[in-house]
């Protein structure tokens, strides 16, 4: 119990401190060298404003809002602009990397054994960065990636087989939910490319380990604390006591198990050395850079193979095929362009090589990325030394947090047009009654500057090559295989914006293509 006097001395501390807070908030806002900036009142005051959104799921769409309301620059944060300026692209995402990673992207690593383990997307230091990058980066060129396209075959072919199994009985037809199924291709592909196994997601039809719960959870978990980053070492990093949600080291655990059991020659009942995966090259990575490579980086490479390999890729095979479905004159002429496969013929996976020469599907593949691309969030960096000059003439004191967000550049009217909000994959091909070529490679040269879908500079996303071996065979092999129709054509699908956009109600019919 406090006496009298000890109560009295305490409530006067409290007030003091929140009249401190009060004041300290109060000079910060009035202060900052971003005020002049729109955007939300309560955004200028407190990153809570960002949490809020973000935990509603609906981040994308407001800070969309936002710039139609204020224009191309939205103070979203005490000390974060969002910048709809695409020339500013090639500035802030270049390969000098002096505009650094903000502390935001730390919450996708994992910690292990007491220490933290930062990857390829969450190390903010570029010279680390590009040491950790240099031993493995042929093995993600497209060169590197072509010689494992038998894993991801071997995924596609057995994804027909379960949805046929499934799904087409013509006595008892069934409703797919072909989201649902193309998370478990994506995620089989994951684990049959990077240890030769596939982690059981297409043969048990569901999530059965939770594995896909948990990982929707941590990127839940790091796009929230991500807004005010310090929270994560609270939280997931605690040294004391690991309080929070579940985190990326339940996916990073599978790795490391898998790592043991080859290290170990326990896994010689699934892994053909003679068919090289992600994980033979990682320790061939070792043996040649042993100075920068050791097992603890091993399964640095190891998570970020798992966390941002299979939730991208199926955000866009989604996509492109939830859009061609809702757009008959897009799914028609995809069928047009692909042929019907044999379904006599043992192999009816479509190669890459092939799936590339099929400039319509490639069209839908671009708009779908640019419509809904798989991260939804402001690519944050720091202002470096000199500030950073607008086209306005204002200048973004060094220190600042600023960014490009791929979902809001997607929509910029001055490089899409005025049709920037409609799905149009035409726009990716040249209209030969209105344009000459030279027109055409000038336009298309402005639409792959502004895109953002695997990010840019020295920090653009290693696995694309990758990422796109899978999603143009998987939809060209589905075209050319089936017949699809929405089952609920009158339904919009429902998205999640939690850093990576998460699609759900994508359930279909199937049948047999004739």
């Amino acid at each position: 119990m406090f006496a009298h006097g000890d109560q009295y001395t305490a409530t006067t501390l409290g007030y003091a401190l929140l009249v401190a807070i009060s004041i300290w908030y109060l000079t910060t806002y009035l202060f900052s060298p971003l005020r002049r900036f729109p955007g939300p009142f309560l955004a200028g005051w407190t990153n809570l404003w960002r949490i809020l959104h973000v935990r509603q799921g609906n981040y994308h769409i407001i800070i969309h809002e936002l710039h139609k309301k204020y224009g191309p620059v939205v103070r979203i944060g005490p000390n974060v602009l969002d910048l709809d300026i695409p020339e500013l692209i090639k500035t802030i995402y270049n390969i000098k990397s002096d505009y650094l990673k903000t502390e935001f992207y730390h919450g996708s690593s994992a910690k292990n054994n007491g220490k933290i383990i930062y990857n390829l997307f969450s190390e903010c230091d570029p010279k680390v960065h590009a040491q950790q990058k240099r031993p493995i980066s042929k093995y993600y060129s497209l060169a590197g990636v072509l010689p494992m396209e038998s894993h991801i075959d071997d995924m596609i072919s057995y994804l027909c087989q379960r949805l046929e199994e499934e799904f087409i009985d013509e006595s008892n037809p069934k409703t797919c939910d072909l989201g649902e199924w193309i998370a478990y291709y994506t995620w089989d592909v994951v684990g049959n490319a990077t240890f030769s196994q596939p982690i059981g997601y297409l043969e048990k039809g569901y999530d059965f380990d939770k594995t896909l719960h948990i990982a929707n959870l941590s990127m839940d978990y790091f796009s929230l604390v991500g807004q005010i980053p310090i929270l994560d070492r609270l939280l997931d990093k605690n040294p004391v006591c690991r309080i929070g949600p579940p985190s990326f080291g339940t996916v990073a655990n599978i790795g490391v198990q898998h790592f043991i059991d080859r290290v170990q020659n326990k896994d010689t009942d699934y892994h053909d050395p003679s068919k090289p995966d992600f994980m033979d090259k990682f320790i061939e990575a070792k043996e040649k850079s042993p100075e920068v490579v050791d097992d603890m980086q091993i399964i640095s490479y190891l998570l970020i193979n798992m966390i941002a390999g299979a939730d991208t890729t199926g955000v866009t095979i989604n996509a492109a095929l939830y859009f061609s479905l809702k757009h008959s004159h897009v799914w028609e002429r995809l069928r047009r362009e692909i042929p019907a496969c044999d379904h006599t013929s043992k192999s009816t996976v479509i190669s890459y090589k092939s799936a590339k020469q099929f400039p319509y599907l490639d069209a839908v593949v671009r708009e779908a990325m640019r419509c809904h691309p798989a991260v939804a969030m402001l690519l944050e960096r720091y202002v470096p030394e000199g500030g950073l000059a607008l086209p306005d003439g204002s200048l973004v004191p060094a220190g600042s947090i600023v960014g490009i967000n791929p979902y809001i550049v997607g929509r910029n009217t001055s490089v899409w047009g005025e049709d920037a909000e409609e799905f149009r994959p035409e726009r990716w091909l040249r209209d030969e009654t209105r344009e000459t070529e030279d027109a055409f490679q000038e336009r298309l040269l402005s639409m792959n500057k502004a895109d953002l879908t695997f990010g840019g500079g020295s920090r653009i996303c290693i696995g694309k090559h990758f990422g796109l071996l899978e999603v143009y065979k998987v939809i060209a092999t589905l075209v050319s295989r089936y017949d699809i129709k929405l089952a609920h054509p009158e339904k919009n699908w429902m998205t999640c914006n939690s850093f990576f956009v998460r699609q759900t109600g994508i359930e279909v019919n199937l049948s047999r293509r004739s």
